[in-house]
């Protein structure tokens, strides 16, 4: 079931708020942040099944903006702390943590850091945020590498220099260890217990040190990095080997602004563009597949059987890595209808999709075959 909710603002990030434990349950709650609208906001939706779906606000599951508050500058980031707290980064260089509160349905400021990101004279954007309670670690336009920590105001790390030119994205490596992206084509790779401010190891694209915007590691296999950027390819690294991709995959005809591993299949992954497009990716190697299996591409069975019966993971992680589309190890489908303007933004969990646009709308995919 795919629905879409116009929002009257351009969508610059959507997350899914986490779900408990238990492993069936699928996200009901999202996040959304807006830019270059007058009066920027960060938004709280649910797509559960409201008894008032009758009503003329939309169809049973469509989302239902349940609050909102007013956000300074452009959403440039934005990730939920825990199921109460979402942490935004903002183009005025601020860091915020926003708290849902559940039993009045508002939301509100409960910290933030003003001038985060700095340039000596002007703010920098803060560019990405990432964050593994209580932790929340920060990059920006300014080119420094900030670790804070919710509930204590003062910063508990400062990289300050660690680039000269601007870091797009970060991830975590390890629970110590993060990864950044920057404008020149670089991954760095940061020990955080080292308290330096060079990159313990430094990846890159050879030649036109192309713009990389985004970046997510492998779930399980936590050396296979995936990024995307200025010219539309999906690059794959093995950050054990060498300091250049595996693989390089033509995905998008313009800029990718995101990419998502399936966080409980990695053998699916989410990249979205500037070109419009949201694309589903799959490995699976139709050789060791049924032959029964092998037209029923939808179907969620058919990842599992090819991983299971691949031997596990390893055959089927090796086509990341390979770029094998070549042999059908690795499958693209279209997720949306034709789109004309940017998709800025993804989020995936369990069978739920949620990306946001500067169509100023919202689409919800509550069937995502994995």
């Amino acid at each position: 079931m795919e629905s879409a909710k116009y929002v009257s603002q351009k969508v610059s990030k959507a997350r899914w708020r986490p779900v408990s434990s238990s492993f069936l349950q699928q996200p009901e709650i999202f996040a959304t942040g807006s830019w270059d609208n007058e009066e920027n906001k960060i938004s709280i939706w649910s797509v559960g099944n409201y008894e008032n779906s009758g009503l003329e606000d939309g169809f049973e599951g469509d989302p239902q903006l349940i609050c909102e508050n007013k956000h300074d500058g452009d959403v440039l980031g934005l990730q939920f702390l825990d199921q109460e707290r979402i942490v935004t980064a903002s183009s005025t260089g601020a860091v915020t943590i926003f708290r849902h509160h559940h039993n009045s349905q508002t939301i509100s400021v409960s910290q933030q850091w003003v001038k985060a990101h700095h340039y000596p004279c002007d703010n920098a954007p803060c560019t990405a945020v990432v964050c593994s309670s209580p932790e929340i670690i920060t990059v920006g336009e300014d080119g420094r590498i900030i670790v804070l920590r919710a509930d204590q105001d003062c910063m508990a790390q400062v990289i300050e220099n660690a680039d000269s030119s601007t870091i797009h994205a970060v991830t975590y490596l390890r629970t110590t260890e993060i990864l950044t992206v920057n404008s020149i084509g670089q991954i760095k790779l940061w020990d955080l217990r080292q308290q330096s401010n060079s990159a313990s190891q430094i990846l890159s694209l050879s030649g036109d040190r192309v713009p990389l915007y985004c970046i997510d590691r492998h779930p399980n296999q936590q050396h296979i990095v995936a990024t995307g950027g200025q010219d539309g390819m999906l690059c794959m690294w093995d950050v054990r080997q060498g300091s250049m991709p595996s693989s390089l995959m033509e995905a998008h005809s313009a800029e990718m602004w995101e990419v998502h591993f399936h966080p409980t299949n990695p053998d699916h992954l989410f990249t979205c563009s500037e070109d419009g497009s949201l694309l589903h990716w799959e490995t699976s190697s139709h050789s060791d597949m049924p032959s029964f299996l092998q037209g029923n591409r939808n179907s969620s069975v058919t990842s599992r059987s090819a991983m299971a019966l691949a031997g596990g993971n390893q055959s089927l992680i090796s086509a990341w890595l390979n770029g094998d589309s070549s042999k059908s190890r690795l499958e693209t489908t279209h997720m949306l209808p034709s789109q004309t303007l940017s998709v800025n933004s993804l989020d995936v969990l369990g069978q739920c999709l949620v990306c946001g646009t500067d169509g100023e709308a919202i689409f919800i995919n509550k069937q995502v075959p994995v």
